[in-house]
Parts: structure tokens; C-alpha cells; sequence
């Protein structure tokens, strides 16, 4: 037996918000079955399942265009191995990048960090000093910060 939800009960079951099942609906990646005659939105288990699908795949870092594409995957007759692949591939091209920058920031945070600690006893946080300049300065990246010697 096919259970009917509402919008309210699709996202109770799912557990995401009816916002999120809108939103969905905007992208077209979800799609109410029926209307009642109130023109309610009904919808399926298969939509269920699907919003299940989606919110899988979003947390495997997939992008919604990407769970687009797996989802014409996914309805389409045959599996697509290769072209998921690709994507996987893409995704962790694109993973790697931010952890890349991710680290970078990291030691701009520890650079800064030790900065704090270096000029605390100042009573003049170097941290603030540098990023006043750096945010006043056109010039910045070839003028010299306060209070460094040539």
C-alpha cells in the first residue's frame, strides 16, 4: 500500500523542513504526486524514497546539480557507473582544492595566533594593527606595516 503524505508529513517523515521540500520543488528535483481538491500538495512513498536520495547524497558532498544528475541516474534504466565516477572525481578534485585552502588558512590562523601572544604584554594586539593596515592601505601587499623595520 501506497501511503500519502502531506507536505508537513513528507517532511516529518524525511526529516527536513517543508521549506527544504519547496525548494526541491523550485530546482525540480521533487515533484507533488497530486493535489487534493483543497489543491494540497500529496505526495508518495517514491517521493519519500527520493527525498531520501537527495538528502544521501547531499551529505556525501554532492552539489544539487550533481544530485540532479545522479537522480537521472538513478531513474533512468541502467546504471551509469562511469559517469558517477566522474563526478566523484570532480567532487574530490574540488575537496582537495579546499582542503588546500583550508590549510593555508590554518597557518594564517597560527601565524596570527602566535602574533597575539608574541604582543599581548604590548597592551596592543599586532593582529588588529595588521589587519587595520591591510585594510586602510591600497597599497598594502608592497608597503611595509606599521612598526616593522627595514
Amino acid at each position: 500500500m501506497d501511503n500519502k503524505y502531506t507536505i508537513g508529513q513528507l517532511a516529518g517523515a524525511a526529516s527536513v523542513p517543508t521549506s527544504t521540500i519547496r525548494f526541491y520543488e523550485r530546482r525540480r528535483l521533487l515533484r507533488p504526486d497530486d493535489r487534493t481538491l483543497s489543491n494540497y500538495r500529496i505526495y508518495g512513498e517514491d517521493t519519500l524514497n527520493r527525498l531520501r536520495f537527495i538528502r544521501a547524497a547531499q551529505t556525501n558532498g554532492f552539489s544539487l546539480e550533481e544530485v540532479s544528475i545522479l537522480l537521472a541516474f538513478r531513474d533512468g534504466k541502467s546504471s551509469r557507473c562511469r559517469e558517477v565516477q566522474e563526478l566523484i572525481k570532480e567532487r574530490l578534485a574540488d575537496l582537495e582544492k579546499r582542503i588546500g585552502q583550508l590549510r593555508q588558512l590554518k597557518a594564517v590562523l597560527q601565524a596570527s595566533f602566535r602574533a597575539c601572544e608574541e604582543f599581548e604584554q604590548t597592551g596592543r594586539c599586532r593582529v588588529i594593527e595588521l589587519l587595520d593596515f591591510a585594510s586602510t592601505s591600497p597599497l598594502a601587499k608592497s608597503a611595509q606595516p606599521p612598526g616593522k623595520k627595514n
